[in-house]
């Protein structure tokens, strides 16, 4: 008996281990990257096709007059495929600085989702938030606040 269980303990350890290769899972690639452009280049500009759409007060929500500026938008942008895109978020004085650069990112970001859904690419599309920093108009009122609540979006040449 003990040779029998000797030799099956042997049996089960003594045997040489079969290697197991995992081979590399081949990721399906995206036909599109979501990635952004760079967004360093002093080149970014403002061209008269292309509008600004406005937020309400503490918003990024997509109002219908502001889709129906960006699907103008992005029938020019379809046609120059050669321009990349970068959306800027703003907004008022009011809110913390902090608070002002989330909300300007996602005014950006909605910007950003909104063309892509309108057929952009999103490797496009850059975006950036400029918060409370650059106002079009300086004043303190309603008036300037709603001018200040906005989107730009600007272009540059691809590379």
């Amino acid at each position: 008996i003990i040779i029998i269980v000797f030799s099956i303990i042997t049996g089960i350890t003594g045997c040489a281990k079969k290697r197991i290769i995992k081979q590399p899972i081949v990721s399906q690639q995206l036909s599109e990257s979501s990635e952004e452009p760079s967004i360093r280049s002093t080149e970014w500009q403002n061209i008269s096709e292309l509008l600004n759409i406005y937020f309400e007060f503490d918003k990024s929500e997509l109002q219908p007059e502001a889709k129906n500026i960006l699907s103008r938008n992005a029938e020019y942008l379809k046609k120059n495929p050669n321009l990349e895109i970068l959306i800027e978020g703003h907004c008022d004085e009011r809110g913390s600085f902090e608070y002002n650069l989330g909300l300007g990112q996602k005014r950006a970001s909605s910007v950003r989702e909104y063309y892509n859904y309108l057929g952009i690419q999103l490797s496009r599309i850059a975006t950036i938030s400029y918060g409370e920093e650059k106002p079009i108009d300086p004043r303190s009122n309603e008036e300037a606040w709603a001018k200040n609540r906005r989107a730009e979006t600007k272009v540059k040449l691809k590379k």
